[in-house]
């Protein structure tokens, strides 16, 4: 049985506290009025730059002032209180989905284990059930989040804003789809069912374990898992539409769903890896090999390439046709999102080719470590870069909204997901594939 260290769970209430209360200043530093944003901006442009939020002005101010002389009065700079008001939310919602994401890229990870009655992996299959954990804590106060964003409690989704609607023909065409009510019984149906799978995989692996006299229970969970991954694969897209792409109301890709998994797979496969290398090097998971973590490193590998391919297909598509009303949703992430758009290709398709094309080198520990963190940062980043130019806009920076959200979610997961590795034994005994699995070798 795996215990908690003292130090890990301190280490994750440490980040959880420090999150929290860097969220509670985060906000608290919203400006009020637009008056306050006039007297940031002045200081901004009287020192000559800086940091905090009299940053926003460093992109915005600019464009400011020709739509002041466009439109006479404080039009810029209610956008520019808009944007700032918004961005503690979108700071919380980008780090509650991101965690929240990886759990669900592992849920469906468990699934297809199943479903496909993989022999290798089944010595892996607590580290996957502890993982999912997080889904009912992080579920609850996803949901929590797009019930305030859908009944316009806060500015993140601008078809929620009924003044906006009001004024755009397109999002009242969309309104049969994009409403509050619809919004949230949607979000609630999906999230019921991943955890209703989640609870009865858990309850029927846990009983398996018990069983001597056959696999009645590894049955039951072939069954629901397949069931489960057609489920899954409608829900997530349109959880994908409802959750990141209406952000943007007046775009859409095809391919959108898609992406998102590709994100969440690959995340939810490297957190798989990181968290049994560590449970490794403190002496547990000693029937987990290196052709275990080869394996794994080949999926972080495969998946990473698999999501290059989604992300260059929709980008080539829509900036070759060049319509538009679609051009314009990359055209607004290169000009003011630069650094993070680029980086993001980087860290999520270059450096993983780089570091885990060579075989060898995915049964190094370190390796993968290395590669992993770098590839969770880039989807990190990832979800950033779709999220916040739809609700900060040109007024983005890395403050201490954006690092106190990942604080107080990397806590709560490490809290989680670790407590809920002492619920049971490490290693599933009644699994029919359990042999098979500690003898994975080649």
């Amino acid at each position: 049985m795996y215990t908690l260290s003292n130090r890990l769970r301190l280490f994750s209430i440490i980040l959880m506290v420090v999150g929290l209360v860097g969220l509670i200043i985060g906000f608290g530093q919203r400006p009020g009025s637009v008056e306050e944003v006039k007297e940031m901006m002045a200081a901004h442009d009287a020192h000559g730059g800086g940091h905090g939020e009299s940053q926003v002005a460093e992109s915005s101010h600019g464009k400011g002032h020709g739509e002041e002389d466009a439109h006479g009065g404080d039009a810029h700079y209610e956008h520019v209180l808009h944007q700032l008001q918004n961005k503690p939310w979108a700071s919380l919602y980008v780090a509650a989905f991101f965690f929240f994401m990886i759990a669900l890229g592992v849920l469906a990870f468990y699934a297809i284990q199943f479903a496909s009655q993989a022999g290798w992996s089944p010595v892996l299959f607590r580290v996957m059930e502890a993982i999912t954990a997080y889904l009912v804590p992080g579920g609850i106060i996803l949901l929590v989040i797009l019930a305030l964003s859908g009944f316009h409690v806060n500015h993140l989704f601008v078809w929620a804003d009924p003044e906006v609607v009001a004024h755009d023909a397109l999002i009242q065409g969309k309104s049969g789809w994009l409403n509050s009510w619809g919004f949230i019984i949607r979000a609630v149906i999906f999230l019921g069912g991943w955890l209703l799978y989640r609870h009865f995989a858990v309850k029927y692996s846990r009983k398996q374990d018990e069983d001597t006299e056959g696999n009645k229970w590894y049955k039951k969970s072939f069954k629901i898992s397949a069931g489960f991954l057609v489920f899954f694969i409608y829900t997530e897209s349109m959880a994908s539409w409802d959750w990141i792409m209406s952000f943007d109301p007046h775009w859409f890709s095809t391919l959108f769903g898609w992406y998102v998994f590709a994100s969440l797979f690959v995340s939810g496969i490297t957190t798989i890896a990181l968290i049994s290398i560590y449970l490794k090097s403190k002496g547990y998971l000693e029937f987990v090999n290196n052709s275990h973590i080869h394996d794994l490193a080949k999926f972080m590998f495969g998946i990473s390439i698999f999501w290059t391919y989604l992300w260059f297909s929709q980008f080539m598509l829509i900036w070759y046709s060049n319509i538009p009303e679609e051009v314009t949703y990359f055209i607004t992430r290169i000009e003011d999102y630069k650094l993070p758009f680029f980086g993001m290709l980087v860290m999520n398709f270059i450096f993983p080719i780089l570091v885990l094309m060579n075989s060898d080198f995915k049964r190094v520990n370190w390796f993968v470590v290395m590669a992993g963190i770098v590839i969770l940062c880039g989807h990190y980043i990832d979800v950033y870069n779709m999220v916040m130019p739809a609700t900060v806009g040109e007024s983005w920076f890395i403050g201490i909204s954006e690092i106190s959200a990942v604080s107080l979610f990397l806590g709560l997961f490490l809290f989680v997901v670790f407590r809920a590795l002492t619920k049971a034994p490490l290693l599933p005994k009644g699994n029919p594939y359990i042999e098979e699995s500690k003898h994975f070798h080649y």
